[in-house]
């Protein structure tokens, strides 16, 4: 079956080689459709698709094949704040309570934005058991965030708010403009770049998404946050990720994709992720449109948590909505490289050193284990960066 798998696109000869570990993807390493888009100094370098939309392996993978790409999602969220802050209409040193007043209860009154976008507000997951029904409903699920308690205090530790950073970030955003933050991010960064990047898909676009392909439930002792929210059910790991419940299949229904679950379901494809990320890593402009001035996104990327996070168990780094490129997630090979990666494989990233732009997105999700770490993006930068090095 991998024998048959083709690889579509372009890619300039001196990147033969990232095209060579595109196909290993799906040859070695359980690709089953994808897609990789580079930029280099605001030009495509890289633009390749290959394998399946869905499970049957009966509908081919399109360069406009879109796919939900979780909390890649995220650092979309972050360049809408960014853009409001450049704007003068969103100060992060402010209380969220100044623009959010029903914010302002249970310990939650001084918290200021900052501290949303570097995970450090207290709120990773809601206490009280959420329906499934909930994470479709915008007001009842910030409702619910506004009326909890912080499970650490604010600002003193750093922890991954998987699903509730969407709506927190989210919700200051819409308190801001009027806009949902999927509107908000259409009108003002997706849509004047002409890059299909979804957040609530419409529904004379759901013949363009690709079908989930959950991966296999690893065993407890290969996977150290499944021993952590099964050891604790009621416990912040738990709430973070589970809270409310959501089946594997969900990623393929209507429901999901026309949501805005802005940490966790944007949908796009490899490249309009690789052009977004081109903008940033080209100062902000790109094609001769300025969407960010270069300082905004130099202030984005300066460094805000790092080390043991509170929630996952491995130490991470993490600027203003973006993560910063560690060990374990090299965005890129310079000091200053940064973006976000999402649940099953997927990721987006800026070099602004190397003013280099990577989008890789994929259908078929795994579940990483210490001992069987997903290889898929990281071995295509690696041999992007050797390509230019």
């Amino acid at each position: 079956m991998t024998a048959s798998i083709q690889i579509h696109g372009k890619c300039d000869s001196k990147f033969d080689s990232v095209k060579d570990v595109f196909l290993e993807n799906f040859t070695k390493r359980g690709d089953v459709g994808a897609a990789v888009c580079v930029y280099v100094q605001g030009k495509p370098v890289i633009d390749l698709w290959g394998g399946y939309a869905d499970a049957a392996r009966s509908r081919p993978w399109e360069r406009d094949t879109i796919v939900t790409v979780a909390s890649t999602t995220k650092g979309m969220v972050a360049t809408c704040a960014h853009l409001l802050v450049e704007r003068g209409q969103l100060d992060l040193d402010l209380p969220v309570a100044h623009y959010w007043p029903e914010f302002a209860q249970k310990g939650k009154e001084n918290i200021p934005v900052r501290w949303l976008l570097s995970h450090r507000s207290g709120l990773p997951g809601v206490r009280q058991d959420m329906p499934p029904e909930s994470l479709y409903d915008w007001d009842r699920y910030a409702a619910a965030i506004a009326e909890i308690e912080p499970w650490w205090e604010p600002g003193s530790k750093h922890g991954y708010h998987a699903l509730t950073y969407g709506f927190l970030v989210g919700e200051v955003i819409r308190r801001v403009t009027g806009q949902s933050v999927g509107q908000f991010f259409k009108n003002e960064i997706s849509g004047p770049l002409n890059a299909d990047f979804f957040i609530g898909v419409p529904e004379n676009q759901d013949h363009r998404a690709a079908e989930v392909l959950p991966g296999p439930i690893p065993d407890i002792e290969e996977s150290p946050i499944l021993a952590k929210i099964l050891e604790d059910p009621e416990g912040m790991t738990a709430r973070a990720f589970i809270n409310p419940p959501r089946q594997p299949d969900v990623f393929n229904t209507r429901a999901w994709r026309a949501a805005e679950i802005p940490s966790s379901n944007g949908h796009t494809t490899a490249w309009a992720v690789a052009r977004i990320y081109s903008m940033l890593a080209q100062g902000g402009v790109l094609d001769g449109l300025r969407i960010l001035k270069s300082q905004t996104i130099e202030n984005a990327i300066v460094e805000q948590s790092s080390g043991p996070d509170a929630i996952l168990v491995y130490p991470n780094r993490f600027a203003l909505g973006f993560g910063l490129s560690s060990e374990l997630r090299p965005f890129g090979s310079n000091e200053r490289a940064f973006g976000h990666s999402g649940q099953g494989g997927s990721t987006g990233f800026a070099d602004l050193d190397a003013q280099v732009s990577f989008g890789y997105v994929m259908n078929q999700f795994l579940s990483p284990t210490v001992e069987a770490p997903d290889l898929r993006w990281p071995a295509l930068a690696n041999a992007v960066f050797d390509c230019l090095n």
